[in-house]
């Protein structure tokens, strides 16, 4: 049986090193991976799926759960045979990339949190998630593209960056963003999960990301029993796109630490 999420699948021939499984965030697709897609794919397996309602994956309407979108990955990894794996997610996805672990914490070698933060929604944050939701459905994608372009991505950022975020915005399914965010606002608090993660971390942030600040990331980093803290200056919220060569330096050293296991 085909699995439900549309995927890309990387090199999948090559095992001497430790597969790297993509998870991208909200409201983009499996192309906010571009430039990763492109480094580390020459010689590992990587694994960039559409979450459900995203990219070319089907659209659930109503409500999907961050433990939806985790048990959809987890069903992918079983299909592809991926027993272990550096599990890396961005802002939305690096929640789900949370939950995953809770839910199959042996599988994973690695853990790559980027740009997110493991608190539950607020009150306020809930009714404000939900009423996103609903002028999606109303109005669709491009009014709320124009507006948050800029934060997603900085002011300063290569026109070619914004572009490509404002087409993976608008290119999005109104009812597949706004299920995800119904689900994401009754995300679980992930805080003490963290510490007890008993694998490598690798936490990366934008140094201008005004959606999930450096202090998020620094108390991340400070809760991980083993993780390193790496701050991307001259980038927001998607410091892989932005600033593209720092990150995939980055990530290439906590990679090679996971394949050796030094």
């Amino acid at each position: 049986m085909p699995p439900f999420l549309s995927y890309e699948d990387k090199n999948p021939g090559v095992t001497t090193r430790v597969p790297l499984v993509l998870v991208h965030g909200h409201p983009f697709d499996r192309t906010m991976w571009a430039p990763q897609l492109t480094a580390f794919a020459t010689g590992r397996r990587v694994v960039a799926p559409d979450l459900r309602g995203y990219g070319a994956s089907p659209v659930t309407p109503g409500t999907v759960p961050l433990s939806r979108h985790a048990r959809d990955i987890e069903d992918l990894l079983d299909h592809l045979a991926v027993d272990t794996c550096v599990l890396a997610g961005l802002s939305m996805g690096g929640q789900i990339a949370m939950e995953c672990y809770g839910r199959f914490g042996d599988r994973v070698r690695g853990l790559v949190l980027a740009d997110t933060f493991p608190d539950p929604e607020t009150p306020a944050g809930r009714v404000g998630r939900r009423a996103m939701a609903d002028r999606l459905l109303s109005e669709g994608m491009r009014g709320y593209a124009d507006e948050v372009l800029e934060k997603m991505v900085a002011p300063y950022a290569a026109p070619e960056v914004k572009s490509h975020v404002h087409r993976m915005m608008t290119a999005t399914a109104p009812q597949g963003a706004a299920a995800s965010l119904r689900g994401r606002a009754e995300r679980p608090d992930y805080r003490d999960l963290l510490t007890k993660v008993t694998v490598p971390a690798l936490v990366v942030v934008g140094a201008d990301d005004t959606y999930t600040p450096v202090a998020d990331a620094e108390a991340m980093h400070a809760a991980l029993p083993d993780s390193v803290l790496h701050v991307v200056d001259g980038a927001a919220h998607l410091p892989n796109l932005e600033r593209a060569p720092e990150f995939n330096r980055v990530l290439e050293k906590f990679l090679t630490r996971i394949d050796t296991g030094s």
